[in-house]
């Protein structure tokens, strides 16, 4: 099939490989993103994934309390060199990974941080509601894998769509960053702070509040 410039920019923006890479890459995935940037993994030739194995322990550590201090977030985002985690790019970016998650609250970084126990609960609610939807038992189970990657898109920062730009996850963002910046970037861990959380409150849309004080 005809590969589109737009597709190509995309995978380009992904994975920061080179523009022909690209489009041979869309070519033989028949247009397929996910498949042409896999294919671009296997040849070595993404940035993102020749960067991901270098070591990054510089970095910073980000913080960002929402006005009025209700939320308040402190982030550790690696890079590799002193000299680029002093950049204002790289600090840019973590300003925004510290306001996103102020204001969509993730529980982990990644779906591999999730707890076991927490994940197999959630299947089970998932194949109750399933089952009193009336659906058949034995295609239960795969509707509950299908369902549980809402779950991460939920609660894991790397899966959540960017607050400022909700038509990319936190995990493209980072790959556009690694491309651009050219050094292995790694979000190591966060905390965030809310008031009075976990006691009898009135509740409020921290996300719309964030947003709201956030010029996009």
């Amino acid at each position: 099939m005809a590969v589109t410039a737009a597709q190509v920019k995309e995978l380009r923006e992904k994975t920061g490989a080179g523009m022909l890479d690209c489009k041979k890459a869309l070519e033989e995935a028949n247009g397929d993103l996910t498949k042409a940037g896999e294919i671009l993994r296997e040849k070595g030739l993404s940035a993102a994934a020749n960067k991901a194995g270098r070591i990054a322990t510089e970095g910073a550590v980000e913080s960002y309390i929402h006005a009025g201090g209700k939320v308040g977030v402190l982030v550790e985002i690696n890079c590799e060199t002193d000299f680029v985690g002093k950049t204002d790019q790289f600090k840019a970016f973590c300003r925004d990974i510290a306001m996103h998650i102020a204001a969509a609250s993730p529980s982990y970084v990644r779906r591999e941080e999730v707890p076991t126990e927490a994940l197999e609960k959630e299947k089970e609610i998932l194949r109750n509601q399933a089952l009193n939807e009336g659906k058949p038992e034995k295609i239960v189970d795969k509707m509950v894998e299908g369902r549980i990657g809402k779950y991460y898109e939920e609660y894991c920062l790397m899966e959540q769509p960017f607050v400022k730009d909700p038509d990319k996850t936190i995990e493209q963002l980072l790959n556009e960053k690694i491309a651009t910046i050219g050094e292995n970037i790694s979000i190591r861990r966060f905390v965030r702070f809310a008031l009075g959380e976990g006691l009898e409150k009135k509740q409020e849309n921290f996300a719309e509040e964030v947003m709201s004080q956030v010029k996009l």
